[in-house]
């Protein structure tokens, strides 16, 4: 098989498997009775309480004062997979292919937290060993879905009115140099997946604007 074979085959599995991910929130997912809104914990708690020893493997995200959550894997060959439990985040296993990290949830669960997300905002990623990795969020993305129910639908960019396919999106979002993306729904008009919302963090390696990375 040639390299253009390759890449070609490469391109459309991406494009059939964004346009999986970008219709599972289609599906409605109630917010567990019971679930309350406690104070975020300290960093070094959270921390502590999400690492397992695992090197390379992503155990939490915490961004100050906005959330604190732990972060599951996908099973393998299940690119679709959203965890349904509250207090939970999703690593989207296809981002990592492009050495990138893509945080998944539903937006009537952990997905309510990201659009407190802001510009200039820290976010930390811990690892099972205990290693954490610093970002800043860059970029906030609304669009809508011209067809929500449908996995092939293309979307507009409500900041500038454009179209956009689902694989030109995936590439917008996922690939490049190394970036954190959250994605979630946008409710809107009585639908709760009218859109989608992804907010990008740019790795960052020196804190001048936060103090000890520690707090």
């Amino acid at each position: 098989m040639t390299l253009k074979n390759r890449s070609d085959r490469r391109t459309l599995r991406t494009c059939l498997l964004l346009a999986i991910v970008l219709s599972i929130f289609v599906r409605t997912v109630p917010v567990l009775a019971g679930s309350g809104e406690p104070g975020l914990p300290s960093f070094a708690d959270f921390s502590h309480s999400v690492q397992n020893g695992e090197m390379d493997v992503l155990r939490g995200v915490y961004v100050p004062n906005v959330l604190a959550l732990p972060v599951v894997q996908q099973p393998a060959g299940n690119p679709s997979h959203v965890s349904r439990r509250n207090g939970q985040a999703t690593q989207f296993s296809m981002a990592a292919e492009y050495d990138n990290v893509g945080l998944l949830a539903h937006n009537t669960l952990s997905g309510r937290f990201f659009s407190g997300l802001a510009i200039g905002q820290e976010v930390r990623l811990i690892y099972g060993s205990g290693k954490v990795e610093y970002f800043i969020v860059t970029e906030i993305l609304r669009y809508q879905a011209l067809q929500p129910a449908s996995p092939y639908s293309d979307f507009r960019d409500l900041h500038g009115g454009g179209l956009i396919s689902a694989g030109e999106l995936f590439k917008r979002v996922y690939t490049g140099e190394r970036h954190v993306t959250f994605q979630t729904c946008i409710e809107a008009e009585g639908n709760l997946s009218w859109g989608r919302l992804f907010i990008l963090a740019k790795p960052v390696t020196r804190y001048p604007r936060f103090g000890s990375p520690g707090r």
